[in-house]
C-alpha cells in the first residue's frame, strides 16, 4: 500500500520527470531493503493515510487529515501512532493499489537524480521527500490519476504542513532529496506530506507552460504591421482618383454652363409657335444682346437664322446650331497662340487690367506654363501699392523656380521695370513678366504711371514691351468694352486674356470684344488651378457657349 501510495504522490512531479526518462540508462543507488520491509510493516498505517486520497474526491473528507498531522510533529517512531487511523480504512478501494508494489523493483529515480536543482527546497526538506526516488519509478502510469485528485488535496495541505511545502517543490527536483541518506525516514513525509506539497509544484509548472504561451502573444504584432500595410495600399487607390480630371473642353463647357443655361431657356421661350416669323426673330435677337454677345453677332446669328429657315417649323437646337457656327466665325480670326520672339532677351511681357481681374495670378499660371517648356521666367512684382500682391507673385516664384524682383510698398513702379530688365538681362532670362497695378480707365493719373513703364522699358529696347497681355474680367460684361479701348490706347495692348469665365453668366462678351477690337485672345481662365488657364479655342468656346454637345 505504502508503494502505491508513494508512487502516486510522486506521480505528480513526474509530469516533467518523464521527460527526462533517458536518465535512467545510469547506474542506480543502491536500494536500501532494510527500508522496505519497514514500509511494508506500516502498509496498514498507510492504508489509513491512503483512503485520504481516493476520498479527496470530496474535498470535505480532508478533515481527517489532522491525524497525520499527529505523526508528523513527532519523530518516526510515532509511525505506530497511526493506527488508530485504521479507523478511516473503510474505504478499501485503495487496497487495491498494492498492486503496484511489484514496481518498487523498479526503484528508478536516476532521472530525478540527474536535475540538481534545489534553489527552492531547505536543507531540512531533502531529508524527508529522500525515500520517494526509490519509489518514483512507478509514477509512469499513474501520472494521470494523481493529478484530479491533488487539487482537491492542495486547499486543505496547506495549513497542516507550512513548513512541509519545501519537501513538496523539490518532489518535482526530487534529485536533490535522493543524494540525502536519510531514506528510511521517508513514510511520513512519503504519506502525507509529499502529495499535499505536490500541487503547488504543478501549478508552476503550469506557470512555466503559460509563460511561453504569452511570449507567442508578440506575434499579433506582426500582423498589426501587415494590417497597417494593407490600409497604406487601399489609401494610395483613393489618392489617385483625382487623377481623373475632366478635358479642357468639359472644364470650359462646365465653366459656361450658366451663360449657356440662360441662353437656352431665353431662346426656348421664344419659339413657342414652333414657325420662324419676324417676330419671333425680333425677340431672337433682344436675347441675344442680352448675353452680351454684341449687337454685331446678334444681328448675323437671326441674319443666317433667317435667310434659310423663315416661316419653317424651327426648333431650339436649330438656333442653338446656327449659334455656334456663326459664334465661331467671329472668334475665328482672333484665337491665336502668343508667340514669343526669344531674339530679344529678355522677351518683355506686360500685363495690366483693371483691379481684381486676375492680373497676378495669371502671371503665376503663364510662369508656371512656360518654365513647363523649358524656358527661364523672371518676375516683377510692379504692383507696389499692394502689398498682398508682392507676396502673392513671391508665392507663385517660389512654385515656378522663378527668381522674383521686388522692391518697397509705394516705390515707383517704371523704376522697378527698369531694374528687373537689367537683371533679366543680365541673368539671361528668355522671359521677364511684369505685372501692374490695377487701375481703372477713367483714372487719367494712373493710366500716365502705366505709359511711363512703357516708355521706360523702350529705353532698353525699343520694342519692349513685346507683348501687352490685358486681363479681362468675364462678369465685367459691356463695361469691358470700354476697358479694353482705353487700355489699348495708353499701353498698347496686342492681346487678351479672359478670366473668371466660370463664374458669370455673361460670358459672351468675349463675343462682342472680339467682334468689335479685333485683338487675339490668346488664353482663357475657368477656375484657380494651375491648368485652369488654356490657349483659346474657337470652336471649343462656340460649342460650350451655344450649349451644343
Amino acid at each position: 500500500m505504502a508503494f502505491g501510495f508513494i508512487k502516486k504522490v510522486f506521480s505528480f512531479g513526474k509530469k516533467e520527470v518523464v521527460e527526462e526518462r533517458p536518465a535512467e540508462d545510469a547506474p542506480l543507488p543502491p536500494i536500501d531493503w532494510k527500508a522496505l520491509e519497514s514500509l511494508k510493516e506500516g502498509q496498514e498505517s498507510a492504508s489509513s493515510a491512503l483512503p485520504d486520497e481516493p476520498v479527496p474526491t470530496p474535498p470535505e473528507k480532508p478533515a481527517p487529515r489532522p491525524t497525520p498531522e499527529e505523526p508528523a510533529p513527532p519523530p518516526t517512531p510515532e509511525r505506530p501512532a497511526p493506527a488508530p487511523t485504521p479507523e478511516e480504512p473503510t474505504p478499501p478501494a485503495k487496497p487495491e493499489e498494492p498492486t503496484p508494489q511489484p514496481t518498487p523493483a523498479e526503484p528508478e529515480p536516476a532521472p530525478t537524480p540527474v536535475p540538481p536543482p534545489a534553489p527552492q527546497p531547505p536543507a531540512p526538506q531533502p531529508v524527508e521527500p529522500e525515500p520517494a526516488p526509490v519509489e518514483i519509478p512507478p509514477p509512469a502510469e499513474p501520472v494521470h490519476e494523481p493529478q484530479p485528485s491533488v487539487p482537491p488535496e492542495i486547499p486543505v495541505q496547506p495549513p497542516e504542513t507550512p513548513g512541509t511545502p519545501p519537501p513538496e517543490v523539490p518532489a518535482q527536483p526530487t534529485p536533490v532529496e535522493i543524494p540525502v541518506p536519510s531514506q528510511p525516514t521517508e513514510l511520513p513525509p512519503a504519506e502525507s506530506l509529499p502529495p499535499i506539497r505536490q500541487p503547488s509544484p504543478l501549478e508552476t509548472e503550469v506557470l512555466t507552460e503559460i509563460a511561453p504561451e504569452l511570449e507567442a502573444a508578440p506575434k499579433p504584432v506582426a500582423g498589426k504591421v501587415v494590417v497597417t500595410k494593407k490600409v497604406e495600399q487601399k489609401t494610395e487607390p483613393v489618392a489617385a482618383q483625382p487623377v481623373a480630371k475632366l478635358s479642357w473642353f468639359q472644364r470650359l463647357k462646365s465653366g459656361l454652363s450658366r451663360s449657356s443655361r440662360e441662353l437656352g431657356d431665353n431662346i426656348s421661350g421664344v419659339f413657342t409657335k414652333g414657325r420662324l416669323t419676324e417676330d419671333i426673330v425680333d425677340d431672337l435677337e433682344e436675347v441675344l444682346i442680352r448675353a452680351d454677345l454684341g449687337m454685331e453677332t446678334a444681328i448675323r446669328i437671326t441674319d443666317t437664322l433667317s435667310s434659310g429657315r423663315y416661316g419653317r417649323q424651327t426648333t431650339e437646337a436649330d438656333v442653338r446650331q446656327v449659334m455656334a457656327q456663326e459664334v465661331e466665325k467671329v472668334l475665328g480670326p482672333v484665337a491665336m497662340p502668343l508667340e514669343l520672339d526669344l531674339s530679344h532677351k529678355p522677351h518683355v511681357i506686360l500685363v495690366v487690367g483693371v483691379n481684381g481681374t486676375g492680373k497676378t495670378t495669371t502671371i503665376g499660371k503663364l510662369a508656371a506654363k512656360l518654365t513647363a517648356g523649358g524656358l527661364s521666367v523672371m518676375l516683377a512684382a510692379g504692383d507696389t501699392f499692394r502689398a498682398a500682391a508682392i507676396e502673392q507673385l513671391k508665392i507663385w516664384g517660389e512654385r515656378t523656380n522663378s527668381p522674383v524682383i521686388a522692391s518697397k510698398l509705394g516705390a515707383d513702379a517704371a523704376g522697378l521695370a527698369w531694374d528687373a530688365y537689367e537683371k533679366a538681362k543680365a541673368a539671361g532670362s528668355d522671359v521677364l513678366i511684369i505685372d501692374t497695378a490695377g487701375r481703372l480707365q477713367n483714372r487719367t493719373e494712373l493710366m500716365a504711371e502705366l505709359e511711363k513703364i512703357v516708355r521706360v522699358l523702350g529705353k532698353h529696347d525699343a520694342e519692349a514691351p513685346h507683348t501687352v497681355l490685358q486681363t479681362v474680367d468675364a462678369t465685367t460684361g459691356q463695361n469691358a468694352l470700354n476697358q479694353v479701348e482705353i487700355f489699348r490706347n495708353v499701353a498698347g495692348v496686342n492681346g487678351l486674356v479672359m478670366t473668371k469665365l466660370d463664374g458669370t453668366a455673361r460670358g459672351g462678351i468675349l463675343v462682342a470684344i472680339a467682334a468689335k477690337h479685333k485683338l487675339p485672345v490668346y488664353f482663357i481662365g475657368v477656375g484657380e488651378q494651375v491648368d485652369d488657364l488654356e490657349p483659346f479655342s474657337a470652336g471649343d468656346f462656340a460649342k460650350a457657349i451655344a450649349g451644343v454637345a
